[in-house]
């Protein structure tokens, strides 16, 4: 017993963190596309380490709790019910055995992450309990989640001394269209139309983009030279150009080598704007400095962290759990 799926939604998938020290063996990191908003959603409900959580994109799930849980939800704004009660998110929200959570489409942004006190208690493989799509395993057998299917969790139950929840200010960032990025590595093949093109103008992401990269519609980027490279390492958030100039950014369930020249590299702290687009959304590009890149990264672990103090205080003083396995 668990959390039953009555409904899966569109695509719905148990992440955590990641999935690390294994890019050598040619196996991808996986796990939350935004890492804050996963963050957030795990401290809200009392969760202070990388817990599996269920990331929600587009259209929401409709489940039913078969133990006493507490959970909560942070990221794309959405419509969210409690067996018919609208519910808000970026707090901790007690359900009783047979509650109904569901969620609907997302308003603005692309992604939720759902998380549940003690997190979704499926078994590591490879250190992670992150769905890995492209490999098939991971989460609940490689898969997105289907109806019927069960998911274990730690019951809990508690009350809470007072109310309390993230302030909205946390998901502005749902609302910006400006990705800052660095030169990648071969940004001097490309013409300097090209680069001036590629900072200026406006780029869209393509119907034809998942967890593992986005296709941008806009300017054809054109090389200055043509020159062949050897496969070399990627990361989340390289801007790679192949043949046609149309770039591809690398997202969370990205190849670990590519071939292509490297543009750009899009900055850490702005991955979680990058990870709430969906196809048909407009973005732009904004170059930046390794300085600016270092205080920006810099300044998001000071807000997770000063989060993760403050909440986690709550947690000891105002909220106070009953477990059973």
């Amino acid at each position: 017993m668990g959390i039953k799926v009555l409904k899966p939604g569109l695509m719905t998938t148990i992440q955590d963190a990641g999935r690390k020290g294994y890019q050598n063996l040619g196996v991808s990191p996986s796990g939350a596309m935004d890492l804050f908003s996963y963050t957030l959603a795990n401290l809200a409900a009392g969760n202070f380490n990388d817990e599996a959580a269920l990331e929600i994109t587009l259209i929401g799930p409709r489940l039913l709790f078969e133990k006493d849980i507490i959970f909560s939800f942070f990221g794309a704004e959405t419509e969210a019910k409690l067996s018919g009660s609208n519910i808000q998110g970026g707090k901790p929200i007690a359900a009783k055995k047979g509650d109904v959570l569901s969620f609907g489409r997302m308003k603005a942004g692309c992604r939720t992450y759902l998380a549940f006190h003690g997190g979704i208690l499926m078994p590591r493989q490879m250190g992670s309990r992150s769905t890995y799509l492209k490999a098939g395993f991971g989460g609940l057998d490689g898969r997105i989640l289907e109806k019927n299917d069960v998911l274990p969790i730690r019951q809990t139950s508690c009350r809470f001394s007072r109310s309390w929840s993230f302030s909205p200010s946390l998901a502005s960032y749902l609302h910006q269209d400006q990705i800052r990025v660095m030169p990648g590595r071969q940004s001097e093949w490309f013409s300097s139309d090209a680069i001036n093109q590629f900072s200026e103008q406006e780029f869209t992401i393509s119907p034809d983009s998942d967890r593992m990269g986005y296709r941008l519609k806009g300017p054809s980027l054109a090389k200055a030279r043509e020159i062949e490279m050897i496969t070399e390492p990627v990361s989340f958030g390289t801007v790679q150009v192949p043949a046609d100039g149309n770039p591809i950014i690398l997202m969370a369930e990205r190849q670990t080598t590519g071939g292509y020249p490297k543009i750009a590299q899009v900055l850490s702290a702005d991955l979680p704007i990058l990870a709430q687009k969906k196809p048909g959304d407009k973005i732009r590009f904004a170059p930046a400095s390794l300085a600016e890149a270092q205080l920006a990264y810099l300044e998001q672990v000071k807000t997770i962290g000063s989060l993760t103090k403050t909440v986690n205080e709550k947690w000891q003083k105002e909220v106070h759990i009953v477990e059973e396995n």
